[in-house]
Formats: structure tokens, C-alpha cells, sequence
């Protein structure tokens, strides 16, 4: 499997594993939101990684940019969503090695938070930790029974209980039916 930054000309096929991994009812929104995603200014600078295999894209992750309300330029954070990768190859580690190295590149390109909206039992195996607990609220309300599905990854120690406040996202994400779990 190789991992590496989409292009533009990689647009069909990320479209096509979004639409694939999330199924006939959600993957097309999913794919919209992607593609509205690529081309939002509010949203860069973004990190596309795909992950192909025998020249197939079978996977693919985006991180866009969000600030903290309070601390629009101190603390340089983004949000990862969404994570797809194709059902024939789901739960062999392909969306684990997205997750990996994202992480890897943004750390190196000084990022210092990464928040998700996600399955609270996959996320917390790549770092994730619940992000309401530590101070960090979502940008509209999570339920409560779904609390744990808000979570956050310091990538550079100190930052968590440094700061908190309200995840602001890129124009494209926010809205409300994005912020469901």
C-alpha cells in the first residue's frame, strides 16, 4: 500500500471511495461535502491523503483547518473528516495507516491539535482522546449520549489544558447535519 497527497486529477477516485465507503444513502453527501471541502478557502490549508493499492485508491482522509474561537492564530488546529476507505479493504489497516501518517505530516508542518467527530471506539486506538472533557467544545452541540464521539490529539505536548474553548470549521462543514453522531 502507498500513502501519499492527492491531486487534482485524484479527484474521481477520492469521490468514488467517499461515496463507496459511506454507502448508496450517505456517500454521496459525504462525497459533496469532500468536494465542496477541496475548493473552500476556509478550509486551507488542507492535508488529502490517499492510500492506493495495485494503482487503486482505496482509502482516503482529509484534515482541514479550524482555529479555536479564542485563539484564532496562537494554536494551529485542524479536523479530520472524513476518513473513507472502500469496503472490500475496510479493517485491514488501511484507514489506521491514513490516520498514522496525516498525523506524521502534521506534526512535522507544526500543527498542534486535530479534533474529529467519530466512532468513539475506533478513534481512541489512533490517540484520540474526548475532546468536551479537556475543554474543547464542537462547533454546533453534540448529545450527550454521544459525548465520547467528540475527540482531540495533541500533537505537540502542552497544548491540552493550555487552552479550550469552541472548534470553529471550515465554511463547507459547518452545518448542522455534519455534527450528528
Amino acid at each position: 500500500m502507498k500513502i501519499r497527497k492527492s491531486t487534482e486529477s485524484d479527484l474521481n477516485d477520492v469521490l468514488y471511495v467517499e461515496t463507496q465507503a459511506f454507502g448508496k444513502y450517505e456517500g454521496p453527501e459525504i462525497a459533496t461535502l469532500v468536494d465542496e471541502l477541496l475548493s473552500d478557502p476556509s478550509a486551507m490549508p488542507l492535508l488529502s491523503l490517499i492510500a492506493v493499492i495495485n494503482e487503486q485508491t482505496v482509502g482516503h482522509i482529509l484534515f482541514t483547518k479550524a482555529y479555536i474561537n479564542s485563539l484564532k492564530d496562537s494554536i494551529s488546529t485542524v479536523i479530520l473528516a472524513p476518513l473513507a476507505v472502500i469496503p472490500n479493504v475496510q479493517a485491514k489497516g488501511v484507514g489506521g495507516e491514513l490516520i498514522k501518517e496525516g498525523l506524521r505530516m502534521l506534526s512535522e508542518s507544526g500543527v498542534d491539535l486535530v479534533f474529529v467527530l467519530g466512532h468513539p471506539e475506533y478513534y481512541p486506538r489512533h490517540g484520540f482522546k474526548p475532546a468536551g472533557v479537556l475543554g474543547f467544545e464542537a462547533s454546533y452541540p453534540i448529545l450527550e449520549k454521544n459525548a465520547n464521539a467528540w475527540m482531540v490529539q495533541e500533537l505537540h505536548p502542552g497544548v491540552i489544558g493550555s487552552v479550550s474553548g469552541k472548534i470553529m470549521c471550515a465554511d463547507a462543514l459547518n452545518k448542522p447535519e455534519y455534527w450528528c453522531e
